[in-house]
C-alpha cells in the first residue's frame, strides 16, 4: 500500500509542476488549481475564437468561389515576338476544348509549340512559346487572329 507520505509527496510534485508550468507564484494549493483552471478557460476561449475566424474565412472562400463561377472572364490574347520565338499569353473563360483548338490554330499558322503552361482552375490561362516551321515568316497579327478565332469557335464567345 502507498503510504500517506508518498501520496502527499506525489501531490506536492504535481502541484509544483503545475505552478512552474503556468507561472503561478502562489504556493497554496487552491491558488495553483484556480490559476490552472483560469488558464485552461482562457485557452478554451482562444480556441473558440480561432474556430469562429476559421468558419468566417471558409464562408468568405465559398462566396468568392461562387462569384468566380458567375464572372465572365474577358478573353485576352497577347502575342510577342522574341527573336525567332513567339510568346503567346491567352486568358479566357473555361469550357470546351480550348487547348486543343488553340494548338490546332498554332498548327494552321505554321508554328510548333516548344513549351506551354496551362491553368484552368477558375478560368483558362495559357502561356506558350512557339517557333515557326521551316523558317516561315509569320506575322503577330495572323497568330493573334487565329487564336481568337479558335477561342470563338470553341466557346461560342463574341469579341
Amino acid at each position: 500500500m502507498v503510504t500517506k507520505l508518498q501520496t502527499r509527496t506525489a501531490s506536492r510534485r504535481k502541484l509544483q509542476f503545475l505552478s512552474t508550468l503556468y507561472n503561478s507564484k502562489s504556493v497554496k494549493r487552491r491558488s495553483i488549481v484556480l490559476n490552472v483552471l483560469l488558464h485552461c478557460h482562457k485557452l478554451k476561449l482562444k480556441l473558440e475564437k480561432i474556430h469562429r475566424e476559421y468558419q468566417n474565412l471558409m464562408a468568405i472562400r465559398n462566396q468568392y468561389s461562387t462569384l468566380l463561377k458567375h464572372v465572365q472572364i474577358p478573353k485576352q490574347v497577347k502575342v510577342e515576338k522574341v527573336g525567332e520565338e513567339f510568346v503567346v499569353k491567352v486568358s479566357c473563360s473555361k469550357g470546351g476544348d480550348k487547348l486543343v483548338s488553340i494548338l490546332e490554330a498554332f498548327e494552321e499558322v505554321g508554328l510548333n509549340v516548344v513549351e506551354a503552361k496551362v491553368c484552368c482552375t477558375h478560368f483558362f490561362a495559357m502561356e506558350a512559346t512557339a517557333v515557326a516551321q521551316h523558317q516561315q515568316t509569320t506575322d503577330i497579327k495572323d497568330v493573334t487572329q487565329a487564336i481568337l478565332n479558335a477561342i470563338e469557335k470553341q466557346g461560342g464567345e463574341h469579341i
